[in-house]
């Protein structure tokens, strides 16, 4: 029987190979890796470390330079890691930190309220669902990993809007407010009307603007400086998730969403 092929692999891969790595990137990745352990390496402190040439070590280097991935100080004649590359690390952390802590908070507000609890994290141009436990009962929202939410027609989407800057959503909203339902707000002025009442409330409502008979209450987690990076919802068919029921769900979405922000050592905005 043919071995079944492991995925994020080619086809042509055949097992492990300690020759496989492309030459070019393991040393780059070696350079980058020393740069960013040390405090300021010089060129020949670099190459020695690396054991590689000089001119090879200087080319990687300029290379990474160009991607932001390490600066070079004139005045000190040394190499230290760059912006992209903390930025990589951030999002990595961001990305790994939400759904471990959420996980716990969520089977809770699920137990809690029992409908299905949902985390998203916020991207530049919509939230991407990225765990998700469902409740028990017969009828129940479902988002598959990786789905994508428009920010103006999401509960966690306009959750991170309202604890957004001004510029940062009108940035959104010039890329068009698509309309899903009858009930999406396509105006930007019953946007930011809406953006406005979930700030004072604290938590947001999806009320069938994305898929009619689905209902969702949302709130918006926090990074350490209080900006909003994803968020946390409850979300289930409206004859369930009435209006009567979301004045209940709402503050238990917010304490949720709360406790994650805490949880990551982040900061309510």
């Amino acid at each position: 029987m043919a071995e079944k092929r492991q995925r994020g692999r080619p086809r042509s891969f055949h097992g492990p190979d300690k020759t496989a790595p492309m030459q070019a990137l393991d040393r780059a990745l070696a350079v980058l890796k020393l740069v960013s352990e040390g405090d300021g390496l010089s060129l020949t402190e670099a190459a020695e470390a690396a054991g590689l040439p000089p001119a090879t070590t200087y080319r990687i280097l300029t290379t990474l330079q160009s991607h932001g991935m390490v600066t070079f100080e004139e005045t000190q004649q040394t190499w230290s890691v760059g912006v992209e590359a903390f930025r990589m690390g951030s999002n990595f952390l961001r990305r790994r930190r939400l759904p471990d802590h959420g996980r716990k908070v969520m089977q809770a507000l699920v137990a809690e309220t029992g409908e299905t609890a949902n985390l998203a994290v916020a991207e530049e141009d919509c939230v991407v669902f990225v765990s998700q436990v469902e409740t028990h009962q017969p009828i129940r929202a479902f988002f598959r990993p990786g789905t994508r939410g428009p920010y103006h027609g999401s509960g966690i989407g306009k959750a991170i809007l309202a604890a957004s800057s001004d510029q940062a959503i009108n940035r959104i909203i010039s890329h068009g407010l698509e309309s899903f339902t009858q009930h999406t707000l396509t105006n930007p002025a019953a946007l930011f009307a809406d953006l406005e009442t979930i700030r004072r409330r604290g938590y947001a409502i999806d009320d069938e603007e994305r898929n009619l008979g689905m209902r969702c209450v949302a709130a918006a987690i926090h990074n350490e400086y209080g900006e909003p990076i994803g968020g946390l919802s409850v979300s289930g068919p409206s004859v369930r998730v009435t209006r009567s029921a979301v004045s209940v769900l709402g503050p238990q979405v917010k304490a949720a969403a709360d406790q994650v922000t805490s949880e990551i050592g982040g900061s309510p905005g």
